[in-house]
């Protein structure tokens, strides 16, 4: 790559990770130059339901409580970062502030549900129990077999697609080159750190820094040794998208269930999701994926069997071995990841944005930002992966890549 100009930041991936770290970073003043294998925000995050629940999101375990932590960060950026990109792109995002029920259709599922309300209550999450009568008060359209409800007031939503469009608006309008069908094959590097990339067709990229947001095709992308890799393995999706030919009303609330979810949107519309497959990039949709989520929910809201479908879709999330995302610096000097969001692409997408612009910046941002932020960044390591890392962490040693 010699003689070549070398770009200040390559983000490989344009979803909305990509797109809000450009958008971010661009901001603060840095050339940034997006790769998107395909076309802009049309994979992974275009299927996303855009759930912002980190309270009913929320998981058993030390990783949960990580991703709990991040989840809760991103949720009260939202507002303000969904304001700003209205404001900068002059189009909607489809943010709605209207709270989550979390169902049970038989005693089991009220059982579990006493369950979680106790959990989140532990971790002074606000979650109330609701009699079925009161859910059917707040949701009328609800079954009347409906056991138990819980109530997650903070947990709302916001349409990807929206914000997608948006911020390739307000990518472009910064100066933020995108390049579609440029395919990242391999990661370049020398013995300081990196140096650019390689494309599928052999053009190379120069870059000072690159960011590795390229969700679960992350994985693919070679020239990395095995020690300095994140492991990111596709989780396979179906969602189907609704449409109420009498037009809104049906539903006002995120509703989920064991197994499923169901999203309002504007318009009438619904978005009914979502299967949770460990079936590597299997593209094709289901009937059995499809009538589980369809008899599940048809249980506790009848009158969505009235709704005409509109679209099936497949998506891959992003895992990683603990499900929790990598983001930060790693073992190869100039790489930052922005990958692993599992289930949570959309809600973390405006705190990953300012982590990966602090984490390139570092002693940049003000003494109290870079200590918040590097505390965050310590949880999202990426080098907790690397051999041996867990039984440093064990020791009282900090995982690799925990560090600015």
């Amino acid at each position: 790559m010699a003689g070549k100009q070398p770009v200040e930041v390559v983000v490989v991936g344009a979803g909305i990770i990509g797109l809000a770290v450009a958008w971010r970073a661009r901001e603060r003043g840095m050339e940034v130059t997006v790769l998107e294998r395909e076309r802009t925000g049309r994979a992974t995050s275009f299927v996303a339901a855009g759930m912002l629940a980190p309270v009913a999101e929320v998981e058993f375990g030390e990783a949960g409580r990580r991703v709990l932590e991040l989840g809760l960060r991103s949720s009260q950026l939202w507002p303000a970062f969904a304001a700003e990109l209205e404001r900068t792109a002059g189009v909607e995002v489809g943010l709605m502030r209207t709270g989550t029920l979390l169902l049970a259709r038989d005693e089991d599922g009220a059982r579990e549900l006493e369950r979680q309300l106790a959990f989140r209550g532990s971790l002074g999450l606000r979650v109330s129990r609701l009699r079925p009568s009161e859910a059917r008060a707040r949701e009328p359209a609800l079954a009347p077999t409906l056991r138990l409800a819980l109530e997650a007031p903070d947990d709302h939503s916001v349409d990807p697609r929206l914000v997608l469009a948006a911020l390739r608006r307000a990518c472009e309008s910064a100066g933020v080159k995108v390049r579609e069908h440029a395919e990242v094959a391999r990661i370049e590097r020398d013995a300081a750190g990196v140096t650019g990339v390689t494309l599928a067709g052999g053009e190379q990229v120069s870059a000072t820094r690159v960011v590795l947001a390229a969700g679960p095709w992350s994985d693919r992308i070679e020239g990395l040794p095995a020690e300095a890799r994140v492991p990111v393995r596709p989780v396979k999706g179906q969602i189907l998208r609704l449409r109420d030919p009498g037009g809104p009303g049906l539903l006002g609330m995120v509703v989920r269930f064991e197994g499923g979810y169901v999203v309002p949107r504007a318009e009438g519309r619904y978005v009914l999701g979502a299967t949770v497959e460990e079936r590597g990039f299997a593209p094709r949709a289901t009937v059995g994926g499809v009538y589980e989520l369809l008899r599940d929910a048809g249980e506790l809201l009848p009158g969505l069997r009235e709704l005409e479908i509109e679209e099936l879709s497949v998506g891959f999330r992003p895992g990683t071995p603990d499900n929790a995302p990598a983001i930060g610096p790693g073992a190869v000097d100039g790489l930052i990841w922005a990958t692993g969001h599992h289930r949570n692409g959309i809600l973390l997408a405006p705190l990953t944005a300012e982590m990966v612009v602090a984490a390139i910046e570092g002693a940049g941002t003000t003494e109290l930002e870079h200590r918040s932020i590097a505390e965050l960044l310590a949880t999202c390591a990426p080098g907790r992966f690397a051999p041996g890392a867990q039984e440093a962490v064990a020791q009282g040693g900090a995982p690799v890549g925990a560090l600015l």
